[in-house]
């Protein structure tokens, strides 16, 4: 059942933005938004929507979203990874949805996947996505990275793409918060993805 504070159209606890009431830039970034592409695979009904809000904030994010996850050198397979990880530790159902389906696409295997969804050891998997997760797992529910998981992370991706894969945990921590604040449900007669808590 959708909750009575949440707008039809958007999905979420406010309207859309109307573009006619944008300026010319507001509405440059609108026209960005309502097309779907490689940085903002929801369009309208999504972060991108509720970003409208502050057209200035969402002119600064897109940059930076379009770096971390096309520019950074980060594999789409490990970008995909950590965004899991990311969206699971915020049990971010609308997040989930939208990149489980992209992690598909880039290569993540089906049973990393599981292994994240419903947090199950990490065994097993490649370096490269135990550490993330590991990474992810410490960060977001411990509050803290130990320094055996610091020297493993380090070790596997090195220092420069340590920090971008941080910096994209973070930005789609970010995108979990304002997500959750503005109740973002998901699209008609879709079943959550991820088992709670």
């Amino acid at each position: 059942m959708i909750p009575a504070d949440i707008d039809p159209d958007s999905g979420f606890r406010l309207p859309l933005p109307k573009r006619e009431a944008m300026d010319a830039d507001g509405q440059r970034l609108y026209d960005e938004v309502a097309h779907p592409t490689g940085i903002n695979i929801r369009g309208l009904r999504g972060p991108g929507g509720i970003q409208l809000y502050s057209p200035k904030l969402a002119r600064f994010a897109r940059p930076l979203n379009r770096y971390l996850r096309q520019e950074a050198g980060l594999s789409p397979r490990l970008r995909e990874v950590a965004i899991l990880v990311t969206a699971r530790e915020f049990s971010s159902q609308f997040e989930w949805a939208a990149h489980e389906p992209e992690a598909l696409k880039a290569g993540v295997p089906r049973a990393t996947i599981e292994i994240i969804k419903h947090r199950r050891p990490a065994s097993g998997l490649a370096e490269e996505d135990a550490a993330i997760i590991a990474l992810g797992r410490e960060a977001f529910g411990a509050k803290q990275v130990s320094s055996a998981t610091f020297a493993r992370v380090l070790k596997a991706f090195g220092a420069h793409q340590l920090v971008d894969i941080v910096a994209l945990m973070g930005n789609y921590a970010g995108t979990a918060i304002l997500l959750a604040t503005f109740d973002m449900q998901l699209d008609d007669g879709q079943e959550p993805m991820l088992p709670l808590p």
